[in-house]
Parts: structure tokens; sequence; C-alpha cells
């Protein structure tokens, strides 16, 4: 039994989360939705779901932190708005409005069991905050202010999600955009 079944059902986990949230997920849908062999999930993921959606936070912040750190490279500042944002927008509108961050899924849920799978969504929420701060920084940005506006960032763009979720609409997160690249432009002209 290999990485790449492990893999598989990491991924699948999340994707799924980002849908039916942790508690309508189950170790059954994350086989069928992987492909993986029905015994495997046990091997790889003996300490259950909590040890499964952790690995499976860890890869969804990885993931979108990659996507981050490329494009507030060289970047001016709206451009690290618009790295976290393209993804969640083509992520609404391709899932017609049924799937979020699974980050978010996860968190809202209560762990009082597994409080590792709070601590890996708050990991993965401050090394995106961490990666748009940098980009930010390197735009011009002074340190305490992008670090700020990082934090509202990924606050704005996770709220905004939900209510396009809600109103099965981007505009939401249109708005909560223009916003916020007007604030970090105005952050780096105030500098």
């Amino acid at each position: 039994m290999g990485t790449d079944s492990r893999e598989r059902m990491v991924r699948s986990a999340a994707y799924l989360f980002r849908e039916r949230g942790y508690s309508g997920t189950g170790f059954r849908d994350v086989i069928a939705h992987s492909g993986a062999p029905r015994g495997s999930i046990y091997h790889h993921f003996p300490d259950g779901k909590a040890q499964l959606a952790e690995e499976a936070v860890r890869y969804a912040g990885e993931f979108l932190n990659a996507g981050i750190l490329a494009a507030t490279e060289g970047g001016d500042a709206a451009s690290a708005v618009d790295a976290f944002v393209g993804w969640w927008r083509q992520v609404l509108i391709k899932s017609e409005f049924r799937a979020g961050c699974p980050i978010v899924a996860v968190t809202v849920e209560s762990h009082d069991d597994a409080p590792q799978l709070a601590s890996a969504a708050a990991a993965a929420f401050d090394r995106w905050q961490d990666t748009l701060a940098t980009g930010l920084s390197n735009a011009g940005v002074p340190d305490d202010r992008a670090a700020r506006l990082a934090r509202l960032i990924v606050a704005a763009v996770e709220g905004a999600t939900i209510l396009c979720r809600a109103h099965r609409d981007v505009a939401p997160l249109d708005d909560v955009v223009a916003e916020l690249k007007e604030m970090t432009r105005s952050a780096v002209r105030e500098d």
C-alpha cells in the first residue's frame, strides 16, 4: 500500500470537506472518491478520521499557500489579494456554490475530542497570512500594516466565500476584493 493511495485519500478528504464538511464526510466517502483500496484507509490512518482530517487540512493549506507564494513574488500589493482570491472564485463557480474552504469546514465543527484539528487549521491560516504579509511588505506596505492587512484579507475572503455560497453569487467576493485591493494600494501610498 503505497503513498499514492495515501495522498489520493488526503486530497479526496480535502475535496469532500469543501462540500460536505467534516461530519458529513466518512471514510467510506473518501475511499469511494479516491479509488483507494478499502483496507488502506485504516492502514494509513490508524488514528482514525481526525488523523485524516488533520492531514487534509495541512494539504489544503499548503496547496493554496503555494499559489499565493507564486503569485505574490515580484507583484504589486493588489496582486497579493488577487493571488488569494482567484482560486476561491474558480472553486465557487465550478462547484455551483456547493464548495467552500475545507479548512473552514473542519474549523467550524466542534472537535473537543480532536484539538489537533483546530491547531492544524490555525497553522494553515497563519501560513497564508505570513505569505500574504511578505508579499505586501515586498510590494512596499510597512511590515506592521502588512501583517494586519494579511489577516484582514484571509478573514474577509473566507467570510465572502461563505456569503457567496449563501447567495449563490460571486458578488460578495468581488465587492470584498475591490475594497481589499484599494486598501492595499493605499497602504503602499501611505508609506
